[in-house]
C-alpha cells in the first residue's frame, strides 16, 4: 500500500469552500477500485491547515486517481484557495498487513 499524506494551508475566508470542494473530491475518490482510504483533515489549533490521507492499494491506483475527472475539478478549484502550495510525502505500510484490502 501507498500512503499519500498532502499538507494544504487554506486562505482563511476559504476555508468551508475548500472543505466543501475537498469533501466532494474524496467522496469521489473512496468509489475508486485502487482507493483503500482517503481521509480530510483539519488541524485543531489552526483551522487553515488541512491534511489528505490518500491510501492506494498500489502504485497503479495512484497514477490513475491523477487521471480523474474529480482530482482535476478539485485541483482546478482547490488550488487558488492555497496560502501556499500543497505538499505531500510519501509513505509505504508498516502495519497492519495489507493483507485483505
Amino acid at each position: 500500500m501507498i500512503v499519500v499524506h498532502v499538507y494544504c494551508r487554506v486562505k482563511p475566508e476559504l476555508i468551508d469552500a475548500f472543505k466543501e470542494a475537498t469533501v466532494e473530491n474524496a467522496r469521489n475518490s473512496v468509489k475508486e477500485r485502487g482507493i483503500a482510504r482517503f481521509d480530510v483533515m483539519q488541524q485543531a489549533d489552526d483551522p487553515t491547515r488541512f491534511v489528505l490521507i490518500e491510501a492506494y492499494r498500489t502504485e497503479e491506483a495512484r497514477a490513475l486517481h491523477r487521471e480523474t475527472a474529480h482530482f482535476h475539478a478539485w485541483k482546478q478549484h482547490a488550488e487558488p484557495m492555497l496560502a501556499e502550495a500543497r505538499t505531500r510525502a510519501i509513505y509505504s505500510n508498516v502495519f497492519p498487513s495489507d493483507e485483505g484490502l
